[in-house]
Order: structure tokens, then C-alpha cells, then sequence
């Protein structure tokens, strides 16, 4: 696994987290579980209460190019002091396949913290597309116009003054070069390596780092002329770097060298990756597998210190095993009623607390929307003239940015209501274990982390509060009941469960 550190100190910052001390526990905790460091932030001087910090923004947006899998941390309120920018960041770094993990604590960004991370990413979905419908009115006018909507301009056009697309007669010629080559037969890998040692990438800041930009490249139509945005089209709305039939070339080759999707990704994913550790010596177990004689492949999760250094004499768990264990005793134990109920008061109370925007743009607005209807009775009345058409264009357009401004803060801290929390939380009741998908969803928002040791398996949920046991044949006809099985592990000893509340979360002890 790769990684990057991202540090921080701010004004008052104590000499337990100076940059150098994070720095190196983070580098030490690293190389215990075997992982990479491929880079580091580091913000200095400046505050986690505001999301306007450079190298964490810097880091946000280089987890697109996908060149690393985790985000290590000294404490999470390095990453930051909001629990609404907590989720946020974390939902985009998720979606980008990075997860924040802290060195110095087990537990994720608290337990209604991790719940309220996921209620936000599937509601910012809905305000994205209300405020996409607010701003693309603007937009559809300049779209028709052929002007640029302030999207960066793909690479070999510059926009000018008047929003239009211009052909950049420094970069313009590598786009054409990359056409005319690969329509010709070489190698997205040939091309890149020519340019490499030409020193063509000088001067457009390495801007092709890897495969998937080149192919995004030859796959852009607007590269023949043809203008795009939404759903408005308009050939020769731009001037064409590329000609047509070099452009239809390209596109009947990477037709034909379409990489195959991985067969059965998705169940071969290990879910717990991050979250689940080596009882024994605490470093991570990661995912691995192998090939029987008989030509089945079997899939386990293995101490990275066994693994790589064997140091550590920890057996391999399976995979299946261990994953519809967890998911099937959260079903039992977390997605109860009047669990769900106690959690929806938290994550509803942890959200109004850190929320004071919304409701500041919900007063203007409101004023706003007197202040029009005042101006309308005036009108009614027979009070007329320029001077009041003026004041309610200005008040209508004061409304319209009002509500852009709160569509915008909606996709990062949505007004939420109990109602909307029970009902997100209750849908992943009644799940089917089987489901890569469900498995996922469930290890994602409701496992904190997971510890396998010799004798006994700890769970910590973000669930707080109760304390349950569970012998042997309950459990077992638990899990025969979801489709799952307890004799899953490597070792095969017979199962024991108690759940417990410790601290922040609770857990559930397994031993077998």
C-alpha cells in the first residue's frame, strides 16, 4: 500500500504534535505495517476550524490522480477540527479510494462522525443536482454561445477575453502528435516515453502522468471542432486541433484495446483493509490469496508483519469468514430500532452543532423574499415607476444569488431532519450478506476496526451504549440464517461472542 503523510501545526500548537514529531511517528508507524510513503503535506501556522489550508487542499486534489491508497494522520484533528469538513473531505478522498487512517487512534472520526460521513455523501448527491439546475441557467446561454462555463480548457486550447476557446499554438501540436501516432499503431507507452526523453512535458507541468490521461485525451471530442457542455452540442463550435478521420481512427483502435474488466472484482475486494489488525503484534492484515491444486483460488487476510518480515507467527483469517461475520453481527446488534433511534438524536445533534451557514443563508433569504413581497403590495397599490422596477430586479437578482450561494452550501452541509437520519439508517436493515455491495456499505459506516488475536476477535462499531452476550449455538444459527458459516477461520476452533460498550464504542469478543 502507498501513502502520504499530511501534517499540521497551528498558532498554539504544543510541542507533542510539531511537524517534525508527527512526521516521524507517522514514517514509524509506516514502516510497522509495511506501508509506503510516497509524499507528505504539511501546513504550518494555521488552523483545522477552516478548510483553507493549501497543502491539504493541494492533497485533496492530487487523491484524483489516484497515485496513492491512504492518507496517514498523527491525530484526526491534523486533518481537521469540523466534524462537517471531517466528513466532507473524507467522503472525497473515499471516492478517490484513499482512506484516512490515524496513527494514534483505532477509532475512525468518532462514532456518529463516521454515520454522519455517509448520510452527507448520499444526500449531496440530491443538492448537487438543485444547484446544478440553479447555475446551468447562466450557463445554457453562454453554452449556446460557444463560451467557456469556467471549466479549465483541455489541454491545447486557451481561453481569451470574451469566454472563447483558442487553439494554444505551444501545446495545440502535442495534442495532434498524440492523435497522429496512436492512430498510427505505437503504443500509449511508446508515445509517453518519447515525450519523456525529448523533454516534452517541460513546459505543461508532467501534465501526462499516467494511461488514463491519455486515453481521457483521445477520447475528447472537442479536439475535432465540436462543442460540449451538458447536453448542448454544437459541431464546429471551436476550432479543431484534430482532423476527423485521424480522430475516427483513434477511436476504432482503443474500441478494440479495451482492457477487460477484472473478473469478479468486486468480491475479491477486502473490505476491511485499514481497519482490521494483527492482534498479536498490531500491524494491519491486508488481503491475499492463492491457487489450489485443484485450481480454486482462496482468499485470506494475512499480518502485513508475517507477510513481508515474519516477524510475527499470526495466521492467516479468511476472507469470506471473517467479512459475513462483521456485517452479520452488526445487522444484529447496531441496526436494531432503538439503536438506530439513539444514533439519529447523536448524528442529528453533532450536526447543529457545527452547522451556523445554513441557517444564516436561510434568514436572508427569508428577508429577502419580505422585502420583494413589500415591493410587489407597492406596485399593487399603484407606487410604480423606474426607481421600484430597479429596486426589485435587484432584490429578485439578490434571491437568486442567495439561493445558488445556499444550493452550494447544501452540497457540503445539507439541512437534515431525525426523520431523514432513521430512514437512511434503516434501509441497510435486512441486508444480504452475500452482497459485496451491502458487505461494503455496512463495514465502511458502522466498523470502527477489527482486531484478530489468538484466542478471541474485537470489534469496534460506532454504535455506543448496551452490553450483550452470545454463546455458540445463537451465533451459529445467526449466521446459518444470513447464508454465513462460523468455521471459516484458518485456525478451526469453535466460536464465542460477548458484546460490550468500551469508551467511544462498543465491541464484540469472539473467541474461538
Amino acid at each position: 500500500m502507498k501513502a502520504v503523510i499530511y501534517a499540521r501545526y497551528s498558532s498554539d500548537s504544543q510541542t507533542e504534535n510539531s511537524i517534525q514529531g508527527q512526521l516521524r511517528e507517522c514514517k514509524e508507524y509506516a514502516e510497522r505495517h509495511n506501508i509506503k510513503i510516497v509524499d507528505s503535506y504539511i501546513d504550518r501556522a494555521l488552523s483545522a476550524k477552516t478548510d483553507n489550508r493549501p497543502e491539504f487542499q493541494r492533497m485533496i486534489r492530487d487523491s484524483e490522480k489516484k497515485q496513492f491508497d491512504i492518507c496517514l494522520v498523527w491525530k484526526l484533528d491534523r486533518f481537521s477540527r469540523s466534524r462537517i469538513d471531517s466528513a466532507t473531505y473524507r467522503a472525497i478522498l473515499k471516492r478517490n479510494d484513499v482512506k484516512v487512517v490515524s496513527i494514534k487512534e483505532n477509532i475512525s472520526d468518532g462514532p456518529e462522525g463516521i454515520i454522519l460521513e455517509g448520510l452527507l455523501e448520499s444526500m449531496a448527491e440530491y443538492y448537487s443536482a438543485e444547484l446544478s439546475v440553479k447555475i446551468k441557467r447562466g450557463h445554457k446561454e453562454n453554452a449556446l454561445k460557444c463560451k467557456a462555463n469556467g471549466a479549465p480548457a483541455p489541454f491545447g486550447y486557451f481561453v481569451n477575453s470574451e469566454k472563447h476557446y483558442e487553439i494554444d499554438p505551444l501545446t495545440a501540436p502535442i495534442v495532434l502528435e498524440i492523435f497522429t501516432r496512436y492512430a498510427d499503431g505505437e503504443t500509449i507507452k511508446e508515445i509517453s516515453d518519447d515525450f519523456r526523453n525529448r523533454n516534452i512535458f517541460a513546459g505543461t507541468n508532467n501534465k501526462f502522468k499516467g494511461k488514463s490521461t491519455f486515453y481521457a485525451l483521445l477520447k475528447n471530442r472537442r479536439y475535432t471542432g465540436e462543442y460540449r457542455y451538458g447536453d448542448t452540442v454544437i459541431p464546429g463550435g471551436m476550432p479543431a486541433i484534430v482532423p476527423q478521420d485521424i480522430f475516427d481512427r483513434v477511436q476504432e483502435r482503443t474500441e478494440k484495446n479495451k482492457q477487460k474488466p477484472a473478473f469478479m472484482k468486486a468480491d475479491n475486494e477486502y473490505i476491511l483493509t485499514t481497519k482490521l489488525f494483527c492482534g498479536t503484534c498490531g500491524a494491519m492484515m491486508t488481503g491475499t490469496g492463492g491457487t489450489s491444486k485443484t485450481g480454486k483460488t482462496h482468499h485470506y487476510y494475512k499480518c502485513t508483519n508475517n507477510m513481508n518480515k515474519k516477524t510475527c507467527d499470526k495466521k492467516a483469517v479468511q476472507k469470506d469468514w471473517i467479512e459475513r461475520q462483521i456485517v452479520a453481527t452488526a445487522q444484529d446488534y447496531v441496526l436494531q430500532d432503538d439503536v438506530i433511534d439513539r444514533l439519529a438524536d447523536s448524528v442529528l445533534a453533532l450536526f447543529n452543532k457545527e452547522n451556523t451557514v445554513i441557517p444564516f443563508l436561510q434568514k436572508q433569504l427569508k428577508d429577502i423574499d419580505k422585502r420583494i413581497d413589500n415591493v410587489l403590495k407597492s406596485i399593487e397599490e399603484g407606487i410604480s415607476g423606474a426607481s421600484v422596477k430597479n429596486r426589485l430586479a435587484d432584490l429578485e437578482t439578490k434571491k437568486e444569488e442567495l439561493e445558488i450561494s445556499l444550493a452550494k452550501e447544501n452540497i457540503e452541509k445539507p439541512p437534515i431532519e431525525k426523520e431523514q437520519i432513521v430512514y437512511w439508517i434503516s434501509r441497510f436493515k435486512g441486508g444480504d450478506v452475500n452482497d459485496p455491495a451491502y458487505r461494503r456499505s455496512i463495514v465502511d459506516i458502522f466498523v470502527n476496526s477489527v482486531f484478530l488475536y489468538d484466542d478471541k476477535l474485537v470489534i469496534g462499531f460506532n454504535w455506543k451504549d448496551g452490553t450483550k452476550t452470545i454463546s455458540l449455538k445463537q451465533l451459529e444459527k445467526s449466521a446459518v440464517g444470513k447464508g454465513n458459516k462460523c468455521s471459516y477461520l484458518v485456525q478451526g476452533s469453535p466460536v464465542y461472542c460477548q458484546i460490550r460498550t468500551l469508551s467511544r464504542f462498543s465491541l464484540v469478543r469472539c473467541s474461538y
